[in-house]
């Protein structure tokens, strides 16, 4: 017998006064109900009911008992009345990961966006190269940047995240301003010394063509933002991510290079697990995402 229907023909039956009551009103036999609440007893080793000819009276343990199993109902029904509303109305945590690049400069201020429309949710970002092994951990959702190894998880297209060529105009005064990736082989280029690509660019053109093309330089590190740095400096040209050098560009501290080329685009995914059941929460994190960063 289900202890939790048990419980609740318990009740009912105290409340109605009688196993027939009950019955009548459950359209079953009085026999079937006075059945469930003898199993309950016999599971407490202890009697609930003093039944007479006109009414059943509790016991003291009964009288316990049906205190007990009113909070209990009452604690499910609640229970199940939150998780209907967690699937109509986007509320809660949301726990996301995200590469540490794209996920400060751009994931961040776009969750700030969700925020402001969904006054009802929070967000827990954690910042990892390896967003599939913490989605494994539990995390909700993540953006995987590349191929997505986990054949468990659902993965959302979203667009291709390129790398792109900037350099100071008073460099580009000086030296000149390429008209092929060909030309960068004579100009100081900047490099991640860790990347396996840091002295051999492959670009992608406009029509499709590629271009591999041996760079050298100067001036290498093993992070990005002093790349940047250095190239708005002077140093030389850079390769880096669209997103990380869109304000410079904007403010005129770097400027395009070769604007019709970039670096092999690499795919981006949302994922998420499986046999997740997606509440309100997150359907909604996965339309905005989609929207804001897709194809």
């Amino acid at each position: 017998m289900d202890m939790l229907a048990g419980m609740e023909t318990f009740v009912r039956v105290v409340d109605a006064g009688s196993f027939a009551a009950v019955a009548e009103a459950n359209g079953v036999s009085a026999t079937m109900v006075a059945k469930q609440v003898q199993a309950i007893e016999k599971r407490l080793g202890a009697r609930l009911l003093h039944r007479t000819t006109r009414r059943h009276q509790l016991t003291e343990v009964g009288q316990l008992y049906l205190e007990r199993c009113r909070a209990a109902l009452a604690g499910v029904a609640h229970a199940e009345a939150r998780a209907t509303e967690l699937q109509k109305t986007p509320r809660g945590q949301l726990r996301l990961v995200a590469p540490v690049g794209f996920g400060s400069r751009s994931l961040a201020p776009a969750l700030a966006d969700w925020l402001a429309a969904q006054p009802a949710v929070s967000v827990d970002l954690t910042l990892d190269d390896n967003p599939e092994a913490r989605i494994a951990a539990g995390h909700e959702l993540g953006i995987v940047i590349g191929d997505v190894r986990d054949a468990d998880l659902v993965a959302r297209t979203l667009r291709p995240y390129r790398r792109i060529l900037a350099a100071a105009p008073d460099y580009l005064v000086a030296h000149g301003r390429p008209a092929h990736p060909r030309d960068l082989a004579g100009h100081a280029c900047l490099g991640l010394h860790y990347w396996k690509h840091h002295d051999r660019w492959h670009l992608v053109g406009p029509r499709g063509e590629t271009c591999e093309v041996a760079v050298a330089g100067r001036f290498t590190a093993n992070e990005g933002g002093a790349l940047r740095r250095a190239a708005v400096a002077g140093a030389g040209i850079v390769l880096q991510p669209e997103d990380a050098l869109a304000a410079d560009l904007a403010a005129g501290r770097l400027a395009p290079v070769l604007p019709r080329w970039s670096f092999r685009p690499t795919p981006v995914h949302l994922v998420y697990a499986q046999d997740r059941r997606p509440t309100a929460k997150l359907r909604s994190a996965i339309d905005f995402l989609v929207e804001r960063f897709g194809a």
